[in-house]
């Protein structure tokens, strides 16, 4: 295999303007968010010096995330898509505003941050199914899969360089310059996100309701293999997600200076697939890939809570963060390739849960296992409970393990469709 064959496939980026700019919008809006995940936790830190109140920004994120999220996907399907993307992005400009103000205040109050954090959560929630709806619509189907490797090029370049320019700003330039930057890339954001073309609901949408977030979960179910895709992935980081415990097992190892190390390495794992990910676009059995890549996952987090030597640890979860992102770019595609897009919003509704419920939900089994067993054997068991589980998903899916592109009824529809409406436009 050529190094050229290995490089990401560029072809939607050069094919739609409309990609480029959500692309490098995403870009631009993925460095400013992680100004503010890391300025926030620092801030009620100062201002409290309680662990228990730093926490406590995860609590009032989940439900805003649960509720608005199932929500979100049928606001998607039902209203158009670049709109609400335009406006939930002023919105979390705004809330920026807001922790700005609240920094330059002489002396800056806790409750605030606590509100800006449970409405940024629900914000956000409505946004993501409507992203996640709008790339089948501005990527050509063939190229959905490339797509989903760009997208995740995207995250992880945000994911590891993102923290470290946070930490940066935060502690020479102080609180108020990184809320302040958030501010300007949300509104960089928006100018780019305003130039792309609308994207109105499909005449078969229902209207948001409870009824039609039910609808939407029927598909799901109906859908055995992407039902795999969802339970694989939230088995995978609810048993396996081990950075809850990363600061005691850099403890237990007397490697204290690895801990920074530690929490880079399943993004670093992740972008070293990105930029090699050109070999995707040629892989066909998806779902053998998530299952497959769900697994080696779940190993090397075992591997790193078995071993004792600080360089394996980091070598393994380096491993395991590559995994992650390989089951990753391959969910994506089956979503992408497969759900009609009357649906679409509803059911990255129901994705949006599945790869951020399973985290949160891990680091609380992260830790009562470190508190039940230990440390290292709460990483090691879990990545072998992840490996197990994923197993037996497999042999109760069928679906999921012979999901081909090229053959499956969902995937051919949808390429079918997808082809008439391109003709229709060019005629």
């Amino acid at each position: 295999m050529t190094t050229r064959a290995l490089l990401p496939d560029l072809a939607p980026w050069r094919a739609s303007g409309d990609f480029r700019k959500l692309w490098v919008s995403g870009l631009v809006t993925n460095f400013g968010s992680f100004l503010t995940f890391v300025a926030l936790p620092v801030q009620v830190k100062e201002l409290t010096g309680s662990a228990a109140a730093v926490g406590a920004i995860g609590a009032v994120e989940l439900v805003p995330l649960v509720v608005f999220g199932l929500y979100g996907g049928a606001l998607a399907d039902a209203l158009d898509k670049r709109k609400l993307i335009v406006w939930t992005e002023a919105a979390q400009g705004l809330l920026s505003a807001l922790l700005l103000l609240n920094a330059l205040l002489p002396r800056p109050v806790v409750w605030p941050l606590y509100v800006v954090a449970a409405l940024s959560s629900a914000v956000g929630s409505v946004q993501r199914p409507a992203l996640d709806s709008l790339w089948p619509r501005i990527v050509a189907h063939e190229q959905l899969p490339a797509a989903a490797a760009l997208n995740s090029l995207r995250w992880t370049v945000g994911g590891v360089a993102g923290p470290a320019l946070a930490g940066v700003v935060v502690a020479y330039a102080g609180l108020g310059w990184a809320y302040a930057a958030d501010l300007l890339t949300f509104v960089v954001s928006v100018v780019l996100i305003v130039g792309i073309a609308p994207a109105p609901a499909s005449h078969e949408a229902a209207k948001p309701s409870l009824s039609a977030i039910v609808e939407g979960a029927r598909y799901a179910w109906s859908r055995k293999e992407l039902l795999g895709t969802y339970v694989v992935d939230i088995a995978a980081m609810l048993l396996a997600m081990p950075l809850a415990v990363l600061p005691f097992l850099a403890d237990e190892l007397h490697a204290e200076w690895s801990l920074g190390l530690m929490y880079a390495t399943i993004p670093a794992g992740a972008l070293l697939v990105s930029l090699t990910s050109g070999w995707a676009s040629r892989v066909h059995r998806h779902g053998l890939m998530v299952v497959v890549a769900a697994v080696l996952w779940g190993l090397s987090v075992a591997a790193a809570g078995a071993v004792a030597n600080v360089w394996l640890v980091l070598l393994f979860l380096t491993i395991g963060g590559g995994c992650d992102m390989v089951s990753g770019i391959f969910r994506a595609a089956m979503w992408n390739q497969t759900i009609p897009d009357e649906l679409r919003g509803r059911l990255a509704g129901i994705e949006l849960l599945s790869y951020s419920v399973g985290p949160q939900l891990g680091q609380v089994r992260a830790g009562g296992f470190a508190a039940w067993l230990g440390v290292r054997a709460s990483v090691w068991s879990g990545g072998v409970l992840c490996a197990g589980a994923v197993g037996l998903l497999a042999l109760c899916l069928p679906k999921l393990m012979t999901y081909d592109a090229r053959t499956n009824e969902h995937a051919v529809r949808r390429r079918e469709q997808h082809a008439a409406a391109t003709k229709a436009v060019k005629g």
